[in-house]
């Protein structure tokens, strides 16, 4: 059993959807279901470095090794929860923007940082939290990216923001990055009881047909709780209604991006050899099976 690490940007440039929120919960999830997990924080806001329980550390983000001032293992932290990881962010990446306009490689700069974690095929999924800005950060996360997944309200000017970010998905795909694919749409913050939130759904459902994920996340007072005490709500309070969409919403991402598949078996080159007589006694012991590692999801 072999794992390919999926890229996912998370990314919408309006502010207040959700999208830290469920970086941090869809990532804390994963890694409950025995996934490895990278998440890179990139919004100068921190609040998924926050809410994964670091504090910002000048000179501990990705901003040094955009600058070649450290290497990307530098700065990979370790969580209090296993298979979770994190990049944190720092206010100096504020500046990116005007400090690496300039720079020739602006849109390759976060996709060649993140290269040789990706080649190493130590995660099942490296998750970037984007800032809320269609700039040169994002960009480069979306070239960086396999996917992107938009967290978005139901909301009268939701198909406004969709139409702006796949636009620039297209035009990425398009011109850097072909491989660029949208991953999926989720609905955050979701009152079942507003007529407006049906109609707004159903909307983007028609339009957008099976990018939509099944799962939705209802407004729950304990997934507003959580990042003040730097925790996920999935580990804070998991049989909250919010942890429990948020874990459900783990298993239909999983199965949507498969990151662990069987190593082909390369073929004989010459005849095997004939098989040994059998003995003519059986062995005292038989050995022991052996489980395939990782060849299973686990069932909870």
């Amino acid at each position: 059993m072999e794992r390919r690490t999926k890229t996912i940007a998370i990314a919408n440039q309006k502010g207040g959807v959700g999208k830290t929120t469920t970086v941090v919960n869809l990532a804390a999830a994963l890694s409950a279901r025995h996934r490895a997990v990278l998440v890179v924080d990139l919004d100068p806001q921190a609040h998924a470095t926050l809410g994964l329980g670091l504090e910002k550390e000048p000179g501990t983000s990705l901003y040094p090794v955009l600058l070649g001032t450290k290497s990307i293992a530098d700065v990979i932290q370790p969580t209090k929860w296993n298979n979770l990881n994190v990049i944190p962010s720092e206010v100096d990446l504020a500046g990116a923007e005007l400090e690496f306009g300039a720079r020739d490689d602006r849109l390759t700069m976060i996709e060649a940082a993140l290269r040789p974690v990706k080649e190493s095929g130590a995660f099942d999924y490296i998750i970037l939290d984007c800032p809320p800005s269609l700039g040169i950060v994002m960009t480069s996360s979306l070239v960086a990216a396999d996917g992107v997944l938009i967290p978005i309200q139901a909301e009268f000017l939701a198909m406004d923001g969709l139409a702006l970010i796949t636009g620039s998905i297209e035009r990425i795909r398009t011109s850097v990055n072909p491989s660029l694919e949208l991953n999926g749409i989720v609905f955050t913050m979701v009152n079942s009881q507003a007529k407006l939130t049906h109609d707004v759904i159903a909307e983007v459902r028609n339009h957008f047909g099976e990018k939509v994920y099944e799962t939705t996340i209802p407004r729950n007072v304990r997934v507003s709780e959580a990042p003040s005490m730097g925790t996920p709500v999935v580990f804070l309070d998991p049989r909250s209604r919010g942890a429990e969409s948020y874990k459900a919403f783990a298993w239909e991402f999983m199965a949507k991006n498969p990151t662990r598949f069987d190593a082909p078996k390369r073929a004989p080159e010459q005849p095997a050899p004939a098989p040994e007589p059998a003995p003519e006694t059986a062995p005292e012991t038989a050995p022991a099976h052996e489980e395939p590692d990782g060849s299973r999801h686990d069932a909870q």
